[in-house]
């Protein structure tokens, strides 16, 4: 009888029917039982791969109108602050590529490193083994449990090595060096707990693309991340397309809101309301003055407005 055994870290290869699944990497089936959600395309490793187009229209949506849609969808543990950044001008968007570090133990590091050396042709240390991972628009996302000193988990090479894999950022729950360099990396930031001159040291990568935690939230790989200066939003793959069009129409309705009470057209409290059959007709005119916003039919608009809660 062939067992089907779930793996989200361990220190073991274990052998399921003829195939070898390999410790710090979670199961494709796993990965795909746990996204099940998503029904687009995947990675070949079970990973949500939300289309680039998608990635690139969620830069330009707010984080807090973002938050507010997957509220009212129950997902209430998403958000995470209270990090440092190298630059407060360039966002944060894409795939999330996860890794899980732990502090060191001998035993453990030295049969993980040997495995991943001999059987997986990995090289160097293993905080390099996820970079070899990335791909354009992903983003590294990694839990350093909040070590500052010695928990340097990104510096000057290693983030010339992330964007020119990726073309991002990164989103770690410790620490990064070498801030000058890092600075001179155009289109790259990077959110941190905080800046430290120390080099990684007593830290092992225990998980590869499996769930894991950043304070507050549980992070899956393929999540789309959103950081900004308020803070870091992971959204469910599965979510993400839903979030992003409801906040580009929350931008419409904004823009559209303040032109129509500058020019007394309508009240605050009209435009804050939901919307008369007129009011909506006047903003589908409206859109049609600006083709930059892009188009939207009526029976789109009524069903936004009937999710309305901001």
């Amino acid at each position: 009888m062939k067992v089907r055994i779930p793996i989200l870290a361990s220190v073991l290869a274990l052998v399921v029917g003829n195939h070898c699944v390999v410790a710090q990497t979670i199961p494709k089936e796993e990965l795909t039982f746990l996204t099940s959600e998503w029904k687009g395309e995947r990675f070949p490793d079970g990973r949500p791969k939300i289309p680039d187009a998608l990635v690139e229209r969620a830069k330009k949506i707010g984080i807090d109108d973002a938050w507010t849609v997957l509220k009212n969808e129950g997902y209430t543990n998403q958000f995470e602050g209270g990090w440092k950044f190298i630059h407060n001008d360039v966002v944060i968007a894409g795939r999330a590529v996860t890794a899980m570090f732990m502090p060191s133990r001998p035993d453990v590091e030295k049969n993980i490193k040997e495995r991943g050396i001999s059987k997986q042709g990995r090289k160097g240390n293993t905080n390099t083994w996820p970079i070899e991972t990335l791909t354009k628009g992903d983003v590294y996302v990694a839990d350093g449990f909040g070590k500052i000193g010695g928990g340097t988990l990104v510096g000057a090479t290693l983030g010339n090595a992330i964007f020119s894999k990726t073309g991002n950022g990164v989103v770690f729950n410790g620490a990064a060096r070498d801030l000058q360099e890092l600075q001179n990396i155009k289109g790259f930031n990077a959110f941190v707990r905080d800046f430290h001159p120390s080099f990684l040291e007593e830290m092992v990568l225990m998980g590869l693309n499996t769930p894991i935690r950043m304070g507050g939230t549980m992070v899956l790989p393929g999540d789309l991340v959103i950081a900004q200066r308020e803070g870091v939003l992971f959204v469910p793959a599965h979510m993400a397309e839903q979030v992003v069009t409801t906040c580009e129409f929350v931008t419409r309705k904004d823009q559209f809101g303040f032109e129509m009470v500058k020019s007394n057209r309508y009240t605050t409290g009209q435009i804050d309301s939901q919307w008369t059959d007129e009011i909506k007709s006047e903003f589908l005119k409206w859109l049609g003055q600006h083709p930059e916003l892009g188009a939207m039919t009526r029976p789109e608009l009524d069903k936004v407005m009937s999710k309305r809660t901001w």
